[in-house]
């Protein structure tokens, strides 16, 4: 077994009606969550993962579902790597986004610019919330988005 820990969330919902299941994925992605089976996800475990998954689960049973959540580890040390890269490298594809619009947002100006840049704070602010295996990205995409920052604003 490998040093780190993970919370899992085993859950399956019912078909119908198919809100309840739309609901789980959105929050899944938003945690950030690795799939790592059908009804299977896992987070490294710290006391805000595990807080979520509790009530994502929760949340399963009240729309007629199950759910368990359980701590555990992979068994060797290569499922765990893969497991970490898959993560690392949804975190990049959404750094790699933020970095694509805040390069389309560079050529703004005024408001727009101003606009786009709470925008993509907003957004970077989202993705470094869920990314637990930091991808080269992260550095980039914080560094162009205070690149939109007016010049005449960072003297000041």
């Amino acid at each position: 077994m490998t040093g780190r820990q993970w919370v899992l969330l085993s859950y399956r919902l019912p078909r119908e009606p198919s809100t309840p299941r739309i609901t789980v994925w959105r929050q899944l992605e938003r945690l950030g969550a690795a799939r790592l089976g059908d009804g299977l996800v896992g987070l490294p475990a710290d006391a805000r993962t595990r807080e979520q998954f509790d009530w994502l689960a929760a949340e399963i049973r009240q729309a007629d579902g199950t759910a368990t959540v359980w701590l555990g580890a992979p068994a060797t040390r290569e499922e765990e790597d893969a497991i970490i890269d898959g993560l690392r490298t949804a975190r990049a594809a959404e750094y790699d986004a933020i970095i694509d619009k805040a390069a389309t947002a560079a050529g703004a100006a005024g408001d727009e610019r101003t606009r786009a840049l709470r925008r993509l704070r907003e957004d970077l602010r989202k993705v470094v919330r869920r990314d637990f295996f930091s991808p080269p990205q992260r550095d980039q995409a914080h560094a162009a988005v205070e690149a939109l920052v007016e010049p005449a604003a960072r003297t000041r």
